[in-house]
């Protein structure tokens, strides 16, 4: 990845934050933050999930309201709590979670927002001429007509910075741009941001991904518990200096030496179901099985079918042997199996429920209900052991979930599947979004399940994570599923080539 190293133009400030502070009841999400950007440069905002970055964007935007401190774009003030103020100044902002229309096309969606669709002044004709301009200036290639919920993660994001071109923003706001991206995409992503910089735009890049901070970033600011503790300029600091400043002291990742098989706990013969086609796989008992892919291959549908969401076309499924007289998501959930989901928002909470309503989703019935009445006094005490084990920082165990960071989203669905002590565990992009630290820790949890004897499936478009965690590795490409390879058979580049399909030719 190339490094964007062309120096910021210095000058009068393009947007400046000073004496930001923002508290939720008890708890101080920003403390007296003060920062400046300038004409073309890029600043990444790192800190831990919940360190406050989220929060101090939201504001920046106009979608929350500081308790103290101001907001200056182009040396006038940004009136607080203006999103509409924000995008007049030229400030556009992707999040990290999309916020488009599935139903509607891509020129609806960008246009939307800049005018009502049934405004007697707007031309689709024009809209979609300067939709095509933009997207071959910056390389942003996608068709104005097609419907947004047929896109991929990948060509949904480039839409989010269409929308903000289009509007002419000279500020961009990038909140974990590439957390759901694969490496094909990070790359053409930050191609778009290079073009764009060099035409002057102005970038504030949140992500935890400190390789891609070094290769993009002028200068570093890093969140820890709401307050601003360190700048850097990047080439005055490393990606191992940036990490320990992020969490305060020494980050070590774990040892995860490989093991020998146990028991299968599961198995697949010939199975196909949804896009999966005559897949063959064995969980065992002590080991990480690993599934390398490229997004979108059928990873998916390999972590439905196991845990009981997707049907069995053909093939067989055996668990400890046997194979069950029905499967579904209850059945699953009985015989042990376990599920960290891709999509924690989507699929892995539910997000006006409360974190103790999110805690009990899948065990209320078994766990915490008694002659049809819920026990919410021994819900909570889950909860709450809960947040102290997995370190889930939020207000207490009423707290909506969707007030939570992603990271600390995960730490609770992450304790909700380990505390059941499950047999099996799917975990589908169990890091994807977090922190150095919090990555670290999920992988020494999974080391641990997977030492007390869980069959652990590890889905994951990160090849590190599976070359570093996994026992054996299987690769996945258009719904069909590579030989098993023991850790170190084989390089990043041979894996590569599984990747792109070109080994399964000569394996059929």
């Amino acid at each position: 990845m190339t490094a964007l190293r062309m120096g910021a133009e210095r000058g009068d400030p393009v947007l400046r934050m000073q004496g930001i502070t923002k508290r939720f009841g008890s708890v101080t999400a920003n403390e007296d933050i003060s920062f400046s950007l300038h004409k073309g440069e890029v600043i990444a905002l790192l800190g831990e999930n919940g360190a406050g970055k989220t929060t101090l964007m939201n504001i920046l935007f106009g979608q929350y309201l500081a308790d103290e401190g101001m907001v200056e774009a182009f040396g006038k003030p940004l009136p607080a709590g203006a999103p509409r103020a924000a995008l007049d100044a030229g400030v556009g902002m992707v999040h990290q979670h999309f916020t488009l229309a599935d139903n509607l096309t891509v020129w609806e969606n960008i246009a939307l927002g800049t005018q009502g669709l049934g405004a007697f002044s707007l031309r689709p004709a024009r809209v979609k001429d300067k939709i095509r301009d933009l997207s071959a200036r910056f390389h942003l290639s996608v068709d104005p007509d097609a419907r947004v919920g047929a896109l991929t993660v990948g060509e949904r994001q480039r839409v989010e910075i269409l929308k903000a071109l289009y509007r002419e923003a000279k500020v961009l706001i990038l909140d974990e741009p590439t957390a759901v991206l694969t490496p094909q995409e990070t790359d053409a992503l930050f191609a778009t941001l290079r073009e764009a910089i060099s035409m002057g735009l102005s970038i504030v890049f949140i992500s935890h991904k400190l390789h891609e901070v070094m290769a993009i970033a002028h200068r570093v600011l890093v969140l820890r518990h709401g307050r601003l503790v360190a700048e850097r300029g990047i080439g005055d600091t490393s990606a191992e200096e940036l990490a320990s400043i992020m969490v305060g002291g020494e980050v070590r990742a774990p040892d995860v030496p490989a093991m020998p098989a146990g028991p299968a706990l599961l198995t697949l013969s010939k199975a196909s179901a949804g896009v999966l086609q005559d897949v063959n796989l064995s969980l065992n008992a002590g080991q990480i099985t690993g599934i390398a892919g490229v997004s979108g291959n059928g990873q998916g549908a390999l972590s439905d079918l196991i845990s009981g969401v997707l049907s069995l076309q053909s093939g067989e499924m055996q668990i400890a042997g046997q194979t069950p007289a029905q499967w579904d998501a209850r059945t699953a959930i009985a015989h042990g199996v376990g599920r960290i989901p891709e999509d924690r928002h989507k699929t892995g909470t539910i997000a006006d429920f409360d974190l103790t309503e999110n805690a009990i989703l899948e065990t209320y019935q078994t766990d915490f209900a008694r002659a049809g009445w819920m026990d919410w006094t021994k819900a909570r005490r889950h909860t709450e052991h809960l947040i102290q084990t997995y370190d889930v920082r939020c207000p207490g165990p009423d707290t909506r979930i969707r007030l939570l960071s992603g990271g600390n989203m995960q730490k609770l669905i992450l304790g909700r599947v380990l505390e059941e002590n499950p047999q099996i565990i799917v975990a589908n992009q169990p890091v994807r979004g977090l922190d150095i630290g919090a990555v670290n820790y999920v992988h020494a949890r999974l080391a641990a399940a997977r030492e007390s004897g869980s069959a652990i499936l590890l889905i994951s478009e990160d090849l590190d994570e599976i070359m570093k965690l996994s026992d054996k590795i299987h690769v996945i490409s258009e719904g069909r599923l590579s030989p098993a390879f023991q850790r170190g058979a084989l390089t990043v580049a041979e894996l590569g080539k599984w990747m792109a399909g070109q080994g399964f030719a000569h394996a059929s």
